[in-house]
């Protein structure tokens, strides 16, 4: 063979890989800008005067004809928070029977108005002055109530048991669902009114469900204090 057929013919390399690099910085610097980052806006906080446009909000709470006398008695406790902590104004209408509460110029938060029917409302429902001041001074605190027929539609002595059962005896069953799920309860004749957070309130519901169920309450108890432990875990 001759010795050009033997000589071995140098191939140029490829500059793909060169390239790709080429073009990864061009992307690089095109995505880096020489600009500075601009600044966030400082906005100050809205008062609730810009908010509502100057209008002055409004809420009527009804009272019971059961509840006139201990509204009285303890009108100044319900008096002094809502106008000193929250700024609002409040009276009771002697003619329509209502308590309304209404905002002020000096009124700063926006849902104090909405605290302050909280308060007055859970009063009225029959918790306790301490009690509803946790309303006020907590965010994480509702408000709820149903009917024992809401869950089973029972009448006669099948309906006045279902009731005992959720009280107990001397009111244990129901202090001792108020100590384990940190709610309040207030029983009122067939309706239920519970107070407390979001997950304690579904607790104490579920337990008094089964107690209108029929379920025994050392049942009730065990399920409870279960499902308060975990929920106390995962919080």
């Amino acid at each position: 063979m001759s010795t050009s057929s033997e000589s071995f013919v140098k191939v140029e390399r490829k500059k793909r890989k060169r390239k790709m690099e080429e073009s990864d910085d061009q992307t690089m610097s095109s995505m880096d800008t020489s600009e500075s980052a601009p600044k966030r806006p400082n906005l100050p906080p809205i008062s609730s005067d810009k908010i509502s446009a100057g209008k002055k909000e409004f809420r009527k709470i009804p009272v019971p004809s059961n509840r006139y006398g201990p509204l009285k008695e303890n009108w100044m406790k319900i008096f002094t928070p809502v106008v000193e902590y929250l700024h609002l104004q409040i009276r009771f209408n002697l003619r329509t029977r209502h308590v309304e509460i209404k905002t002020c110029k000096e009124t700063k938060d926006i849902g104090a108005l909405q605290k302050a029917a909280d308060f007055v409302k859970a009063f009225i429902l029959g918790f306790d002055i301490e009690d509803g001041l946790a309303l006020v001074r907590l965010d994480d605190l509702y408000l709820e109530s149903f009917c024992v027929t809401d869950v089973k539609p029972l009448k006669g002595d099948h309906l006045s048991r279902a009731v005992g059962r959720i009280a107990g005896k001397g009111g244990k069953t129901r202090f001792t669902i108020e100590n384990v799920t940190r709610t309040r309860i207030v029983l009122a004749d067939t309706k239920i009114h519970l107070l407390g957070s979001f997950q304690n309130i579904k607790i104490a519901r579920r337990a008094i469900s089964n107690l209108i169920l029929g379920s025994p309450p050392s049942k009730v108890y065990g399920t409870m204090r279960v499902v308060a432990a975990r929920s106390a875990e995962r919080f």
